[in-house]
Protein backbone atom coordinates (compact mmCIF):
# COMPACT_ATOMS: atom_id res chain seq x y z
CA UNK A 1 0.00 0.00 0.00
CA UNK A 2 1.50 3.64 -0.77
CA UNK A 3 1.08 7.06 0.81
CA UNK A 4 -2.22 7.68 -1.33
CA UNK A 5 -3.92 4.35 -0.42
CA UNK A 6 -3.39 2.88 -4.36
CA UNK A 7 -3.00 -0.77 -3.97
CA UNK A 8 -1.66 -3.36 -6.89
CA UNK A 9 -3.32 -6.70 -6.66
CA UNK A 10 -3.05 -9.26 -9.53
CA UNK A 11 -1.76 -6.80 -11.69
CA UNK A 12 -5.08 -4.67 -11.36
CA UNK A 13 -2.85 -1.66 -12.08
CA UNK A 14 -0.34 -2.85 -14.30
CA UNK A 15 -1.01 -3.05 -18.35
CA UNK A 16 -0.69 -6.42 -18.99
CA UNK A 17 -1.40 -8.97 -21.47
CA UNK A 18 -5.02 -9.54 -21.04
CA UNK A 19 -4.58 -13.40 -21.38
CA UNK A 20 -1.31 -15.55 -22.31
CA UNK A 21 -1.65 -17.63 -25.17
CA UNK A 22 -2.28 -21.31 -24.03
CA UNK A 23 -5.24 -19.40 -21.48
CA UNK A 24 -6.88 -18.07 -24.59
CA UNK A 25 -6.64 -21.59 -26.46
CA UNK A 26 -8.62 -22.86 -22.72
CA UNK A 27 -11.53 -20.54 -22.85
CA UNK A 28 -12.09 -21.22 -26.36
CA UNK A 29 -11.68 -25.19 -25.61
CA UNK A 30 -14.36 -24.26 -22.85
CA UNK A 31 -16.62 -21.98 -24.62
CA UNK A 32 -17.14 -24.64 -27.93
CA UNK A 33 -17.53 -27.53 -25.53
CA UNK A 34 -19.67 -25.75 -23.63
CA UNK A 35 -22.16 -24.56 -26.60
CA UNK A 36 -21.71 -27.67 -27.71
CA UNK A 37 -23.27 -29.54 -25.08
CA UNK A 38 -26.11 -26.78 -24.63
CA UNK A 39 -26.93 -27.02 -28.45
CA UNK A 40 -27.20 -30.63 -28.44
CA UNK A 41 -29.38 -31.16 -25.40
CA UNK A 42 -31.39 -27.20 -26.07
CA UNK A 43 -30.39 -26.50 -21.95
CA UNK A 44 -29.19 -23.13 -21.72
CA UNK A 45 -28.13 -23.79 -18.16
CA UNK A 46 -25.35 -26.06 -19.50
CA UNK A 47 -23.29 -22.91 -21.45
CA UNK A 48 -25.10 -19.94 -19.08
CA UNK A 49 -21.81 -19.59 -17.34
CA UNK A 50 -19.84 -19.08 -20.69
CA UNK A 51 -21.72 -16.64 -22.64
CA UNK A 52 -22.65 -12.92 -21.39
CA UNK A 53 -23.54 -9.19 -22.73
CA UNK A 54 -25.35 -9.78 -26.37
CA UNK A 55 -24.76 -12.74 -27.42
CA UNK A 56 -25.27 -14.24 -24.06
CA UNK A 57 -28.72 -12.66 -24.30
CA UNK A 58 -29.12 -14.31 -27.46
CA UNK A 59 -27.68 -17.58 -27.08
CA UNK A 60 -30.17 -18.10 -23.62
CA UNK A 61 -32.72 -17.10 -25.28
CA UNK A 62 -33.01 -19.03 -28.32
CA UNK A 63 -32.37 -22.03 -26.25
CA UNK A 64 -34.60 -21.36 -24.24
CA UNK A 65 -37.13 -20.91 -26.83
CA UNK A 66 -35.73 -24.23 -28.44
CA UNK A 67 -35.91 -26.44 -25.48
CA UNK A 68 -39.81 -25.56 -24.65
CA UNK A 69 -40.46 -26.55 -28.37
CA UNK A 70 -38.04 -29.44 -28.28
CA UNK A 71 -37.50 -31.25 -24.95
CA UNK A 72 -35.74 -33.82 -26.00
CA UNK A 73 -32.97 -31.89 -27.51
CA UNK A 74 -31.80 -31.14 -30.85
CA UNK A 75 -31.93 -34.33 -33.07
CA UNK A 76 -30.27 -32.30 -35.85
CA UNK A 77 -27.58 -31.17 -33.65
CA UNK A 78 -23.92 -31.00 -35.56
CA UNK A 79 -21.07 -30.47 -33.47
CA UNK A 80 -19.57 -26.42 -34.01
CA UNK A 81 -15.59 -26.63 -34.84
CA UNK A 82 -13.48 -24.19 -34.15
CA UNK A 83 -9.82 -24.15 -35.85
CA UNK A 84 -7.28 -22.22 -37.51
CA UNK A 85 -7.56 -19.68 -34.01
CA UNK A 86 -5.83 -16.52 -34.25
CA UNK A 87 -5.85 -14.75 -30.80
CA UNK A 88 -5.68 -11.15 -30.78
CA UNK A 89 -4.77 -9.98 -27.32
CA UNK A 90 -4.39 -6.20 -25.96
CA UNK A 91 -2.59 -4.77 -23.30
CA UNK A 92 -4.80 -3.55 -20.23
CA UNK A 93 -4.71 -2.20 -16.87
CA UNK A 94 -7.10 -3.27 -14.21
CA UNK A 95 -10.71 -5.42 -15.16
CA UNK A 96 -12.43 -6.74 -17.18
CA UNK A 97 -10.17 -8.04 -19.20
CA UNK A 98 -10.86 -9.36 -22.93
CA UNK A 99 -9.63 -10.52 -25.84
CA UNK A 100 -10.41 -11.57 -29.41
CA UNK A 101 -10.21 -15.32 -31.19
CA UNK A 102 -10.22 -15.09 -35.43
CA UNK A 103 -11.16 -18.45 -35.92
CA UNK A 104 -12.52 -20.63 -38.53
CA UNK A 105 -15.94 -22.80 -38.51
CA UNK A 106 -17.60 -25.09 -40.00
CA UNK A 107 -20.46 -23.55 -40.22
CA UNK A 108 -19.33 -21.24 -43.43
CA UNK A 109 -22.11 -20.22 -45.73
CA UNK A 110 -22.70 -21.73 -49.10
CA UNK A 111 -21.42 -25.49 -48.38
CA UNK A 112 -17.98 -23.59 -48.27
CA UNK A 113 -18.02 -21.52 -51.05
CA UNK A 114 -18.47 -18.36 -49.39
CA UNK A 115 -14.91 -18.33 -46.50
CA UNK A 116 -15.83 -16.39 -43.47
CA UNK A 117 -14.02 -15.80 -39.95
CA UNK A 118 -16.33 -16.42 -36.63
CA UNK A 119 -14.51 -13.48 -34.32
CA UNK A 120 -15.59 -14.41 -30.86
CA UNK A 121 -14.85 -11.47 -27.85
CA UNK A 122 -14.12 -12.78 -24.93
CA UNK A 123 -14.60 -10.91 -21.20
CA UNK A 124 -13.28 -12.38 -17.94
CA UNK A 125 -14.92 -9.39 -15.15
CA UNK A 126 -12.15 -10.69 -12.43
CA UNK A 127 -9.34 -12.38 -11.65
CA UNK A 128 -11.83 -15.23 -9.76
CA UNK A 129 -13.71 -15.12 -12.68
CA UNK A 130 -14.19 -17.67 -16.07
CA UNK A 131 -13.61 -16.07 -19.65
CA UNK A 132 -17.30 -15.89 -21.16
CA UNK A 133 -17.75 -14.71 -25.00
CA UNK A 134 -19.75 -11.63 -24.97
CA UNK A 135 -19.84 -11.07 -28.54
CA UNK A 136 -19.73 -12.93 -32.18
CA UNK A 137 -19.04 -11.30 -35.56
CA UNK A 138 -18.92 -13.47 -38.46
CA UNK A 139 -16.87 -11.54 -41.58
CA UNK A 140 -15.15 -12.63 -45.11
CA UNK A 141 -11.96 -12.26 -44.08
CA UNK A 142 -11.21 -9.67 -47.11
CA UNK A 143 -12.93 -7.08 -45.20
CA UNK A 144 -11.15 -6.80 -41.66
CA UNK A 145 -9.04 -4.08 -41.36
CA UNK A 146 -4.87 -4.73 -40.22
CA UNK A 147 -4.97 -4.41 -37.08
CA UNK A 148 -2.24 -2.35 -35.11
CA UNK A 149 -0.01 -4.28 -32.75
CA UNK A 150 3.27 -3.37 -30.65
CA UNK A 151 6.78 -5.02 -30.58
CA UNK A 152 5.43 -7.94 -28.28
CA UNK A 153 2.84 -9.21 -31.15
CA UNK A 154 0.06 -7.38 -28.16
CA UNK A 155 -3.13 -5.12 -29.65
CA UNK A 156 -3.80 -1.74 -29.15
CA UNK A 157 -7.07 -1.76 -27.19
CA UNK A 158 -9.20 1.70 -27.85
CA UNK A 159 -10.68 3.38 -25.37
CA UNK A 160 -14.59 4.51 -25.16
CA UNK A 161 -14.53 7.66 -25.38
CA UNK A 162 -11.43 7.93 -27.82
CA UNK A 163 -12.05 11.48 -29.59
CA UNK A 164 -9.29 10.04 -31.83
CA UNK A 165 -12.04 8.56 -34.33
CA UNK A 166 -15.02 9.59 -36.32
CA UNK A 167 -17.16 8.45 -33.78
CA UNK A 168 -15.96 7.48 -30.24
CA UNK A 169 -16.84 3.42 -29.23
CA UNK A 170 -19.08 4.69 -26.76
CA UNK A 171 -21.31 6.72 -28.86
CA UNK A 172 -22.14 4.21 -31.63
CA UNK A 173 -25.21 2.35 -29.83
CA UNK A 174 -26.85 5.85 -29.19
CA UNK A 175 -25.51 7.47 -33.03
CA UNK A 176 -26.49 3.77 -34.30
CA UNK A 177 -30.47 3.68 -32.73
CA UNK A 178 -30.81 7.30 -33.46
CA UNK A 179 -30.29 6.96 -36.80
CA UNK A 180 -32.64 4.06 -37.54
CA UNK A 181 -35.27 6.45 -35.91
CA UNK A 182 -34.89 9.02 -37.65
CA UNK A 183 -32.12 8.94 -40.26
CA UNK A 184 -29.45 11.02 -38.43
CA UNK A 185 -26.85 11.68 -37.76
CA UNK A 186 -25.84 10.15 -40.61
CA UNK A 187 -22.42 8.49 -39.78
CA UNK A 188 -23.24 5.38 -41.06
CA UNK A 189 -21.90 3.74 -45.03
CA UNK A 190 -25.08 2.32 -46.31
CA UNK A 191 -25.26 -1.03 -45.69
CA UNK A 192 -28.40 -3.85 -45.01
CA UNK A 193 -27.94 -3.05 -41.65
CA UNK A 194 -28.23 0.73 -41.92
CA UNK A 195 -29.90 2.56 -44.63
CA UNK A 196 -31.24 -1.19 -45.99
CA UNK A 197 -32.46 -2.25 -42.89
CA UNK A 198 -34.30 1.31 -42.43
CA UNK A 199 -35.79 1.22 -45.56
CA UNK A 200 -37.17 -2.17 -45.08
CA UNK A 201 -38.72 -1.07 -42.55
CA UNK A 202 -40.15 1.82 -43.95
CA UNK A 203 -41.54 0.15 -46.74
CA UNK A 204 -43.16 -2.99 -44.84
CA UNK A 205 -46.68 -3.07 -45.55
CA UNK A 206 -49.57 -5.94 -44.89
CA UNK A 207 -53.07 -5.46 -45.16
CA UNK A 208 -54.92 -5.23 -41.77
CA UNK A 209 -51.48 -4.70 -39.85
CA UNK A 210 -49.48 -1.53 -38.61
CA UNK A 211 -45.32 -1.52 -37.80
CA UNK A 212 -43.90 0.21 -35.18
CA UNK A 213 -40.80 -0.21 -35.00
CA UNK A 214 -38.39 1.23 -31.11
CA UNK A 215 -34.78 1.21 -31.23
CA UNK A 216 -32.91 1.99 -28.04
CA UNK A 217 -28.83 1.96 -27.51
CA UNK A 218 -27.21 -0.93 -25.07
CA UNK A 219 -24.07 0.05 -24.10
CA UNK A 220 -22.83 -0.62 -20.31
CA UNK A 221 -21.66 -3.47 -18.42
CA UNK A 222 -21.31 -6.30 -20.50
CA UNK A 223 -22.83 -4.88 -22.99
CA UNK A 224 -20.18 -2.15 -22.83
CA UNK A 225 -18.52 -1.49 -26.41
CA UNK A 226 -15.13 -3.29 -27.37
CA UNK A 227 -12.81 -2.10 -29.91
CA UNK A 228 -9.19 -2.52 -31.07
CA UNK A 229 -6.70 0.16 -33.06
CA UNK A 230 -6.58 -0.35 -36.55
CA UNK A 231 -3.07 0.59 -38.63
CA UNK A 232 -4.48 3.62 -40.43
CA UNK A 233 -5.84 4.92 -36.91
CA UNK A 234 -9.31 3.65 -37.53
CA UNK A 235 -11.07 1.22 -34.96
CA UNK A 236 -12.50 -2.39 -35.11
CA UNK A 237 -15.37 -2.09 -33.08
CA UNK A 238 -17.94 -4.29 -31.12
CA UNK A 239 -21.17 -2.77 -29.97
CA UNK A 240 -24.49 -3.77 -28.80
CA UNK A 241 -28.16 -2.44 -29.35
CA UNK A 242 -31.44 -3.20 -28.81
CA UNK A 243 -34.86 -3.38 -31.00
CA UNK A 244 -38.66 -3.68 -30.19
CA UNK A 245 -41.03 -4.35 -33.31
CA UNK A 246 -44.70 -4.17 -32.13
CA UNK A 247 -47.51 -5.64 -34.53
CA UNK A 248 -51.25 -3.96 -34.44
CA UNK A 249 -54.11 -5.90 -36.12
CA UNK A 250 -56.99 -4.55 -37.34
CA UNK A 251 -60.58 -5.63 -35.59
CA UNK A 252 -60.84 -9.40 -36.41
CA UNK A 253 -57.22 -10.42 -37.36
CA UNK A 254 -54.44 -11.41 -34.81
CA UNK A 255 -50.69 -10.70 -35.45
CA UNK A 256 -49.01 -14.27 -36.85
CA UNK A 257 -47.04 -16.31 -34.28
CA UNK A 258 -43.96 -18.93 -34.87
CA UNK A 259 -43.10 -21.41 -32.42
CA UNK A 260 -39.94 -19.38 -31.46
CA UNK A 261 -42.03 -16.18 -30.68
CA UNK A 262 -44.88 -18.16 -28.86
CA UNK A 263 -42.21 -19.85 -26.56
CA UNK A 264 -40.95 -16.28 -25.15
CA UNK A 265 -44.09 -14.92 -25.10
CA UNK A 266 -45.71 -13.39 -21.99
CA UNK A 267 -49.54 -11.81 -22.30
CA UNK A 268 -52.35 -13.01 -24.68
CA UNK A 269 -51.75 -11.91 -28.09
CA UNK A 270 -55.61 -10.56 -28.77
CA UNK A 271 -55.08 -7.42 -31.55
CA UNK A 272 -50.28 -6.26 -30.82
CA UNK A 273 -47.39 -8.62 -30.70
CA UNK A 274 -44.50 -6.93 -29.57
CA UNK A 275 -40.70 -8.91 -30.07
CA UNK A 276 -37.70 -7.28 -28.38
CA UNK A 277 -34.67 -8.15 -30.21
CA UNK A 278 -30.90 -7.73 -28.98
CA UNK A 279 -28.07 -6.80 -31.92
CA UNK A 280 -24.69 -6.79 -31.64
CA UNK A 281 -22.72 -5.09 -34.78
CA UNK A 282 -19.13 -5.44 -35.87
CA UNK A 283 -17.72 -2.00 -37.55
CA UNK A 284 -14.54 -0.46 -38.48
CA UNK A 285 -14.43 3.12 -37.41
CA UNK A 286 -11.97 5.29 -39.17
CA UNK A 287 -10.05 8.30 -37.52
CA UNK A 288 -11.09 11.64 -37.45
CA UNK A 289 -11.02 13.62 -40.27
CA UNK A 290 -10.21 10.94 -42.66
CA UNK A 291 -11.31 11.31 -46.28
CA UNK A 292 -14.34 8.71 -46.04
CA UNK A 293 -14.96 9.05 -42.68
CA UNK A 294 -18.49 6.94 -42.51
CA UNK A 295 -18.97 3.85 -39.91
CA UNK A 296 -18.67 0.87 -42.23
CA UNK A 297 -20.93 -2.38 -40.65
CA UNK A 298 -19.16 -5.35 -41.26
CA UNK A 299 -21.73 -7.54 -39.56
CA UNK A 300 -24.94 -7.68 -37.70
CA UNK A 301 -26.10 -10.62 -35.63
CA UNK A 302 -29.73 -9.81 -34.02
CA UNK A 303 -31.43 -12.56 -31.94
CA UNK A 304 -35.17 -12.50 -30.26
CA UNK A 305 -35.01 -12.33 -26.49
CA UNK A 306 -38.62 -11.88 -25.45
CA UNK A 307 -42.20 -11.46 -26.57
CA UNK A 308 -45.41 -9.43 -25.46
CA UNK A 309 -49.19 -10.06 -26.43
CA UNK A 310 -51.92 -7.80 -25.56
Amino acid sequence: MTASGCVTVHGELEVVPAATGSEAAQALKDFTAAYNAADKAYDPALDADRVTGPLGAINQAGLKARQKNNPDGNANHQPLELTDARYVIPKKAGWPRWFLADTDSNRDEDGGKLDTRWLLVFVKSGPGAKWKTAYLSVVAPSRLPALAKDSDGSADPVAADSAELAVAPQDLSTQYTDYLQKGAPDVFAPSSATSGWREARRTTRRAGFSYQYIDQPLDSGTFAPLGLATKDGGALVFFSSKHFEQQTAAPGLRPPLNPDVEALMTGEVKSTLTKERVSSQLVYVPKKGAKDGKVVTLNRLPGLTAAKGS
